[in-house]
């Protein structure tokens, strides 16, 4: 059995009278890509600070590489950890050469390498270039090129993609990807669900400091229950009669023109589409939508939510 990279055990942090983390456990395996998500407060960079070792907490405890990320004796554990915060800062004099070098001297890692990753990252034609002179983007870019130094073993990203238009967010995820493949654990923390939706393997929501729901998506799609939406396209004329035949099937939601749209239960997904191929030319199109990341996430929250 391979160890985990993370492992959190009843931890709170309180900050006097703010709980800002409340018994909060969680297990992160080797080569796994997990979502970090929750509303602003939640309690997200506060956990990446506890396994960073930035902060300790007031109780539980944290461990990631084997060690607590707080005492001495994890600063060898550091060197396998990269970290994007959510606000890239670097020195505006400093060329993008120059920062890559700073870092790579620090994690003592060979100059080539961290040059390479300006490449990786589509940042080696402004090398040269002064920091001040760089888009919102391009420091992004270069935030992430310095928490892939090392070949880290656990890698923490903090809102990643800011910045960044549709093709880079591709190659990021491209990056992300590989490095799953070859074993390094990534906890990345979003607010652009959509984006997390087919590029995690599971899902940890937090609200008001605590973990309220793990698992995959699908696993949490079936554990809220929430409605699959089902979209036909029928001839010109047909949508009446075929959304009377399916009326005890389904829920109809809307019957307009060549559209009927139904809504039913996941459990009961198959019954319904056995029902809607039996219709056979009746029906030119089915369109099956499940329920979205931000439907699945509202749920735990508002769930937790109410009194």
């Amino acid at each position: 059995m391979t160890a985990p990279t993370v492992e959190i055990s009843g931890v709170g942090k309180t900050y006097g009278a703010k709980r800002a983390v409340e018994d909060l456990s969680l297990v992160v395996n080797p080569g796994e890509c997990l979502a970090l998500v929750g509303h602003n407060g939640a309690g997200k960079t506060t956990l990446m600070k506890l396994m960073l070792g930035l902060i300790r907490p007031t109780s539980g405890g944290v461990r990631v590489l084997g060690d607590d990320p707080g005492e001495t004796a994890a600063v060898k554990d550091r060197f396998g950890i990269g970290f994007l915060p959510e606000t890239v800062s670097f020195e505006a004099a400093m060329t993008g050469a120059e920062v890559m070098t700073f870092f790579a001297r620090l994690k003592g890692v060979p100059v080539a390498e961290a040059l390479a990753l300006l490449e990786r990252v589509e940042l080696a034609d402004a090398a040269a270039a002064r920091i001040k002179t760089y888009s919102k983007g391009m420091r992004q870019r270069l935030g992430l090129a310095q928490s892939l130094l090392g070949e880290p073993r656990l890698l923490l990203l903090d809102e990643p993609t800011t910045g960044l238009d549709p093709n880079l967010r591709q190659a990021f995820y491209g990056i992300i990807r590989e490095l799953c493949e070859g074993g390094t654990s990534v906890i990345l923390s979003s607010h652009i669900l959509t984006e997390l939706e087919a590029r995690t393997d599971r899902v940890a929501i937090m609200n008001r400091g605590r973990l309220v729901a793990c698992d995959t998506l699908d696993a949490l799609r079936d554990q809220a229950g929430l409605a699959v939406r089902i979209r036909l396209r029928v001839k010109q004329g047909d949508a009446a009669a075929v959304a009377e035949r399916l009326q005890a099937s389904a829920d109809l939601t809307r019957v307009n023109g060549q559209h009927v749209d139904l809504a039913c239960g996941q459990g009961d997904k198959m019954m319904v589409l056995r029902d809607i191929a039996a219709l056979g030319s009746d029906v030119g199109d089915v369109e099956i939508v499940p329920p979205t990341f931000d439907e699945v996430y509202n749920h735990f929250c508002l769930r937790e939510d109410r009194p």
